[in-house]
């Protein structure tokens, strides 16, 4: 286990600490946080956006980004799934690495880790999980986050990062440990998002979107059918704010994020304001 600056400045340089270069090929899934396409240019490499391994072909792939569950879909992989991308990576010598920031909110479905026995089978080797604690324990300002898995890999990061100033400082690591140490606050915090889940799906629901996967997560992945701009647009004229889908992957140019992370009298007001119409 290695603490890290939250789980976003590990991802934007992760392919880059793991020694992917120019000529290598990473595979991301077909939509998903901006984040790991810009890890992969930031190292130079090219970026095969696919939710298959078969349909990648004989490339030679260097690392492939798991998400589950995700961000934007809320789309969980099922153990079998996950065991599928671990076994075809080791037969290409190919790292496996699960943003796994959403693991303990599910609420359809019920996410496994990739270092889960029933994926792994108690073999870590080119495996890595990232986590944060910005969802599961509100600590988004904290910046903390960590990665575990492979113990060679985690070794090559510790011995990157520390030269590199890419050090958790020790209070935050403090107040990691009390959060990690204690579940009262993510049961209290779940219960706060499944009742706002509730409230914005049938509000949704009833303005006519279609919400398609969201059985985990911190968002609800929204579609009317339309061009996800004209969406955005008409959720702001009723002040509504959501991210439209293009930013995620061009496969995902219909539907919006929702996120269930206002307050709840922000979240009553958007389901009234749904209800006025749309």
């Amino acid at each position: 286990m290695l603490p890290t600056i939250g789980s976003k400045e590990l991802v934007a340089w992760l392919p880059t600490l793991l020694g992917v270069r120019p000529g290598d090929k990473v595979v991301i899934p077909q939509v998903c946080y901006p984040t790991y396409e810009v890890g992969v240019r930031l190292a130079g490499a090219e970026v095969i956006r696919s939710d298959s391994l078969t349909a990648v072909g004989p490339e030679r792939v260097k690392l492939i980004w798991i998400n589950s569950p995700s961000n934007p879909t809320g789309r969980v992989l099922p153990a079998e799934h996950l065991r599928k991308v671990v076994a075809w990576a080791r037969e290409r010598g190919a790292i496996v690495v699960s943003d796994e920031c959403y693991l303990s909110l599910g609420w359809e479905a019920e996410p496994v880790s990739v270092l889960a026995d029933e994926v792994t089978g108690g073999d870590y080797t080119g495996v890595l999980a990232v986590h944060s604690l910005s969802k599961r324990s509100n600590l988004a300002g904290y910046r903390a986050g960590f990665v575990g898995g492979d113990p060679a890999l985690v070794g090559e990061l510790l011995a990157v990062r520390k030269h590199a100033g890419m050090i958790v400082p020790a209070p935050v690591q403090a107040a990691m440990v009390a959060a990690l140490e204690d579940e009262e606050h993510v049961t209290q915090q779940r219960a706060r998002y499944a009742a706002r889940r509730e409230i914005l799906r049938a509000a949704l629901v009833k303005a006519g979107f279609e919400i398609s996967h969201s059985e985990a997560g911190l968002y609800l992945w929204a579609t009317r059918g339309e061009d996800c701009w004209q969406t955005v647009d008409r959720l702001a004229e009723r002040g509504i704010l959501a991210a439209p889908g293009a930013f995620y992957g061009p496969a995902a140019a219909q539907h919006v994020r929702i996120a269930m992370t206002a307050t709840d009298e922000r979240v009553a007001a958007a389901a009234d304001r749904l209800a006025e119409g749309f």
